[in-house]
């Protein structure tokens, strides 16, 4: 069968359909006039679907040798990959930045505000204090350095103002309704309706009146039904080292909460310390140098990816479409003459998954650079939806490669590998799954009390994936507390048989499954691949036999710009 009838197993780069071109000479006409008159009408169509097909396999080097037009659309491709992976490049040195700014920021928030702060979080929350003395010192030490910000803090902040008065700091407090609890003979008599009471403090208290909000019966605090003391306030920052990047500043709204949480009443009361960082309209710039023709030669690179992307998702959108009338074409064909119905596989093989790919890649790269575009102008915010989108988009680019490489036989094994073991892998991992989740629960119910890593089932399903790959075997076993001896015993059993069940019987078998897909794909290269009703129609592909007795080039870039003689007989009917 000629190389040029056969359908590639991984679809090659048909960017366009059938192109006919008019007659080169005279006695081209001639022997074209000569050929219709001798075949009736039917037959004239089935060599015309035929040549069609045919064109649609080839891969853009053969098609070149068909049309000697250069790869145009291939080399867009490319460009694309290196516009989108550099706009990705640029991005995310600016969104480290962004990163960087806040988490320094919100770790010197940390030593302003909490009183004692070692600089490690205990956990989920900062610190914790375990007196009423040192409650009360934690208050009262967060108000005092919020009054004091202006002449300790070394940051560009300062506090928040609206349109009509400055924006103070805000404290409540969460509690039952008043009861009676003695623990020293287990009396309880309360109200579980929680009262939330708060108080406003100015930012810089006058002079006869600093110390007075201490006084204030509103932190008379009655710990027994105490649920939390929450203290909020607003801050604003410059960001300054954009500038060493040529770029224009981010103004920031810092939202910082503290709570101390004595929800649990254990004799621990846990602090904890949020904030939320937003990028806001900076007002008032007046930044001399190049800071400024810098972003504007980013927008306009921007614009570029932008239009790249635009005709690449243009080329395949038509690409398929025309894909799909050569697919009605040929259904309605083989209908009418073998009066049966193509097959889904042959159906199949007109729906090109790499275009798809593309043109899901050029959407996300389109709408990740609009956003990166109103980013750099300061009109949005929003780093992270944009950094998905990028991210994404360029991640799908580069896997687009492997398109390319298929038409190397012995990088094509990867994909005929992977499309071959796909069904197979997920019938096995949803049975696998079940397995899975039961361990999964089983361990976030019984172990879950003593060991760190099973405290919530996100985290169990983590650390059972990193025994299955050998990851951290040791610490897992030997941070389990032995508190209860049967929990402990448990705990023995249940690792156990989950990393002999997964990594010996599971984990084997998954490869297995993969291992005999690639013998089976090697076996095909060598002996031929199954035939189906596509492929032994177009064995019949007029024009093949002189193909056959051609040496197969090896399929790079240069190859392009050969040129044989037999490729003048590859001009389609029109």
């Amino acid at each position: 069968m000629s190389q040029y009838c056969r359908p590639l197993p991984s679809r090659p780069d048909a960017m366009d359909l059938p192109v006919r071109f008019p007659p080169k000479s005279n006695s081209w006409r001639a022997s074209n006039s000569t050929m219709m008159a001798a075949h009736p009408e039917s037959d004239l169509m089935e060599e015309c679907l035929k040549e069609d097909l045919r064109f649609y396999f080839m891969n853009p080097c053969e098609k070149y040798r068909a049309r000697h037009q250069i790869p145009w659309k291939l080399g867009l491709q490319i460009l694309k990959i290196v516009m989108v992976t550099t706009q990705l490049v640029l991005f995310g040195l600016n969104n480290q930045l962004v990163v960087s700014f806040k988490e320094d920021n919100t770790e010197a928030f940390k030593h302003l505000f909490l009183k004692g702060y070692s600089g490690t979080d205990e956990g989920d929350y900062s610190c914790s204090v375990y007196t009423q003395q040192d409650v009360y010192e934690s208050i009262f030490f967060v108000i005092n350095q919020y009054h004091r910000l202006k002449t300790i803090s070394l940051g560009m902040v300062g506090y928040e103002k609206n349109e009509d008065d400055a924006m103070g700091l805000k404290v409540c407090k969460q509690y039952y309704k008043k009861g009676i609890v003695l623990p020293s003979n287990y009396t309880l008599n309360i109200d579980s309706e929680v009262e939330i009471d708060c108080i406003y403090l100015d930012q810089v208290p006058n002079s006869e009146n600093s110390g007075h909000w201490m006084n204030s019966s509103f932190f008379s605090l009655e710990f027994y039904r105490l649920l939390q003391v929450e203290i909020s306030f607003n801050l604003k920052g410059i960001d300054l080292q954009t500038i060493h990047s040529r770029e224009l500043p981010d103004c920031y709204a810092f939202h910082n909460t503290i709570t101390f949480n004595n929800k649990a009443h254990s004799g621990r009361i846990k602090i904890y310390f949020d904030t939320e960082a937003n990028i806001q309209e900076c007002k008032g710039l007046h930044i001399s140098g190049s800071s400024q023709k810098n972003t504007q030669y980013i927008l306009m690179f921007d614009v570029f990816v932008i239009l790249g992307c635009f005709s690449s998702l243009i080329l395949c959108t038509r690409s398929i479409v025309l894909a799909l009338r050569l697919q009605k074409r040929f259904i309605r064909f083989f209908l009418e003459k073998y009066k049966r119905r193509v097959s889904d596989a042959d159906r199949w093989e007109f729906i090109n998954g790499w275009y798809i790919l593309v043109i899901i890649s050029d959407l996300m790269t389109i709408i990740g650079s609009i956003l990166k575009m109103e980013i750099k102008a300061k009109n949005l915010t929003n780093y992270d939806l944009c950094s998905i989108l990028l991210g994404t988009s360029t991640l799908f680019a580069w896997v687009g490669v492997i398109r390319y490489l298929g038409y190397f036989q012995a990088y094509n094994v990867l994909i005929l590998t992977m499309q071959a073991s796909l069904p197979k892998v997920l019938r096995f991992c949803a049975c696998a799954g079940m397995i899975y989740l039961g361990y999964t629960f089983c361990g976030w119910i019984v172990i879950g009390p003593y060991h760190e890593k099973f405290e919530d089932l996100s985290t169990v399903a983590e650390c059972l994936f990193s025994l299955v790959n050998g990851d951290d075997m040791f610490a897992t076993f030997a941070q389990i507390q032995q508190k209860s001896i049967l929990v402990w015993l448990f705990s023995r059993v249940y690792l156990y048989s989950f990393i002999s069940l997964f990594i010996y019987m599971i984990l084997s078998l998954f490869i297995a499954l993969i291992t005999d897909s690639y013998d089976t794909i090697k076996k095909y290269q060598q002996n031929g691949f199954p035939q189906t009703d596509l492929q032994e129609f177009l064995k019949e592909c007029g024009g093949s036999k002189e193909y056959e007795k051609q040496v197969p080039t090896p399929v790079t870039f240069l190859c392009c710009c050969q040129r044989q003689e037999s490729d003048d007989n590859l001009i389609l009917i029109n």
